[in-house]
Parts: C-alpha cells; sequence; structure tokens
C-alpha cells in the first residue's frame, strides 16, 4: 500500500465530506494558499448541512486567516447552507 502524499487538486471547490474534522485547521488554510497562487480568488467550501457544527469550525478559520476577504452561504443553486463562498484577497 502506498502511504505517501497524493497530489489534491485544486479546482476552486473544497469538498470536506472525505476529511476528518481535526484536519480543517491545517486543511483549508492550505487550500486557499494554494488558490492563490493559482489566482483562483473565488472558493466553495463544501461543509454538509448537518448540524451545523462542521461550517462553525470552518468559519471560525476563516475568521482567523488574513487572505480571506469575506464569506458568506452560498445560494441554492451552489449548495445553499451546506456550502460557502470564500472570497480571497489579490
Amino acid at each position: 500500500m502506498d502511504d505517501s502524499p497524493q497530489p489534491f487538486p485544486i479546482s476552486g471547490t473544497l469538498d470536506l465530506h472525505t476529511f476528518r474534522p481535526s484536519e480543517m485547521g491545517s486543511l483549508i488554510p492550505e487550500y486557499l494558499e494554494e488558490c492563490c497562487k493559482k489566482r483562483i480568488l473565488s472558493v466553495r467550501i463544501i461543509h454538509g448541512k448537518g448540524t451545523g457544527t462542521l461550517r462553525e469550525g470552518v468559519h471560525l478559520v476563516l475568521d482567523r486567516l488574513e487572505i480571506v476577504e469575506s464569506y458568506s452561504l452560498c445560494d441554492g443553486a451552489s449548495g445553499g447552507w451546506g456550502a460557502t463562498r470564500v472570497w480571497l484577497r489579490d
């Protein structure tokens, strides 16, 4: 079995369903930094609807990041309250 890190696509959409909540504190900042490097300044983070705990955790991480210009819940076509749109500083 290959345990080496696998490349993760930087597409402007980060689906958190495949990650553990304990990974959010490092995953989100690293992903957003890579988006900035690729000049992707609008990012959608899919956290799901559930109880809202993951969404709140995502927003806490975003509040601490200087590269985040602003964020809001997505519109209905982009995931509604199950996803957050993040705008990054240029």
